[in-house]
């Protein structure tokens, strides 16, 4: 089964022009069929600070009201993504720049909760592996903007790491997936204060074993949730690491493994 790369990165590298722009060489030189798909970064709050546009976070998640909807389209779709997608030509790499409103890409629905109204935020229903398929084998490396939209035409601000996992998910009947989450750290460290106590791979049930003892970084559980959830799902193998590693971190020489058992 042909392999693919399905890459994310977050707001470090995203905030740094000089970090991104090193990241952007090595992701354009990785071999084969690969998809990049990007968060937001702080612009789009800097923005809303500058229009007077209040923001209001619950415990890390952004409530999207329909004026803040408005700027982080333009900021993740419009400014960051093509950003990218520029980038990416000027190293040889034909890259293509979507939200999940384009092509059908992503639907998803409003988020629904008990008790909190995120506003316009989506939880995903499907990934289109007609039209992936169909870029990457023109060769083109897709970069996805993490907006979605639902079947009232509505745009929904959706989580990229959720993203990230629902398309390798998705794409897994097709290519053999290799998931990477590149992030600030040097991957799943034992110790959130020692950047080298990297655990290189966890299984489930050591996984369970670390949660029960309190010694894995609450903000680390959302992202290893989806790991599992990739690896349970048909994804071959997720990958965390530091960004600025990113060929060490293809390579299996850094970062912490997960496969599935």
């Amino acid at each position: 089964m042909e392999k693919l790369y399905i890459i994310k990165i977050g707001g470090n590298i995203i905030d740094d022009e000089i970090k991104l722009s090193s990241f952007l060489k090595v992701f354009a030189a990785v071999e084969g069929k690969k998809i990049l798909i990007h968060g937001g970064g702080k612009l789009a709050t800097k923005m809303a600070s500058q229009l007077g546009i209040e923001q209001q976070m619950i415990d890390g998640r952004r409530i999207t009201d329909a004026e803040t909807l408005k700027i982080v389209t333009m900021v993740y779709a419009g400014y960051i993504n093509k950003n990218i997608v520029a980038q990416l030509q000027a190293n040889h790499c034909n890259a293509i720049g979507l939200s999940g409103a384009d092509g059908n890409m992503i639907k998803a629905h409003k988020r629904k909760h008990n008790t909190i109204d995120y506003g316009f935020v989506g939880d995903i229903d499907t990934v289109n592996i007609d039209l992936l398929q169909n870029l990457l084998n023109k060769n083109m490396s897709v970069v996805a903007a993490p907006i979605t939209y639902d079947e009232c035409g509505s745009l929904l601000n959706t989580n990229a790491d959720t993203i990230a996992q629902e398309m390798a998910k998705a794409m897994s009947s097709l290519y053999e997936i290799t998931l990477i989450y590149s992030f600030e750290k040097n991957g799943v460290l034992l110790d959130v204060n020692d950047d080298d106590s990297i655990i290189p791979h966890i299984n489930s049930v050591y996984y369970a074993e670390l949660k029960k003892k309190q010694l894995i970084f609450a903000g680390m559980i959302p992202k290893l949730d989806n790991a599992f959830a990739a690896v349970a799902n048909g994804v071959h193998t997720v990958i965390i690491g530091k960004a600025e590693e990113l060929k060490e971190l293809i390579s299996g020489t850094t970062g912490t493994t997960i496969k599935h058992e």
